[in-house]
């Protein structure tokens, strides 16, 4: 008997976007490493790549994200 049972269908109410088939899916029909979410609506998993795309921007624009230059340090 295996210790873990692989989960095939998702749980109602569950969405994800699908990276592989640009599409959306209630609940994991496709492996972890090609979808995003979950999300709670299936509006939140169609909009998914724009919201990544403006969490990018928010990110390359952070100040935060970017280490300072060490004092001292030479430009070469």
């Amino acid at each position: 008997m295996p210790l873990f049972k692989k989960r095939t269908v998702g749980k109602p109410g569950e969405w994800y976007y699908c990276l592989e088939h640009k599409k959306v899916e209630e609940g994991p029909e496709c492996p972890a490493k090609d979808r995003f979410g979950p999300y709670a609506t299936r509006a939140e998993a169609e909009h998914a790549m724009q919201t990544a795309r403006e969490r990018n921007l928010e990110w390359e624009n952070d100040p935060k994200w970017h280490d300072a230059p060490a004092a001292g340090a030479d430009d070469d």
